[in-house]
């Protein structure tokens, strides 16, 4: 490509003539609102069974655990475990709301105290029970039992 030094346009300022108009025409095109786009299908949240929100629970409640229980020393402590609450609560809020405490599930039941607040109640105290103590006795058993080399 050879030519005049002219041609060479280097710059904010070295536009060709019609460069604005396409520019805002892309610009115009690039920010309208794309349609909305659900993540779940209406009604796929209502057909949750009591089991699975339980199972979610159990789970939610257990990893947490253990990662607390595993990194419970150390300077860099709270980055996994905020990692881990923040994990837990993006998977299961869709599930059940995220009760992976069961005081903090307690409380919200009271404050809302409806009809129907307290006839599913019991997932968010059976699964976080069981998840809990399986994850300490996971780690009592499994993890302690596991040889470590010293540095000797």
């Amino acid at each position: 490509m050879e030519g005049k030094e002219e041609d060479v346009r280097v710059g904010a300022n070295k536009f060709p003539e019609r460069q604005p108009i396409g520019t805002s025409a892309q610009s115009d095109k690039d920010y309208k609102e794309p349609p909305p786009a659900p993540l779940f299908e209406p009604g796929e949240l209502s057909s949750w069974s009591f089991w699975r929100a339980g199972i979610a629970e159990f789970i939610a409640t257990f990893l947490f655990l253990y990662i607390t229980v595993l990194t419970v020393m150390g300077i860099l402590a709270p980055l996994p475990i905020g990692f881990a609450v923040f994990l837990v609560h993006l998977a299961t809020i869709p599930i059940t709301g995220t009760g992976i405490n069961p005081a903090r599930s307690l409380g919200a039941a009271i404050i809302y105290n409806k009809d129907h607040s307290w006839d599913d109640h019991w997932i968010f105290w059976v699964g976080p029970f069981i998840g809990a103590a399986l994850a300490a006795l996971y780690h009592t058993i499994v993890i302690r039992a596991i040889p470590f080399k010293s540095k000797n």
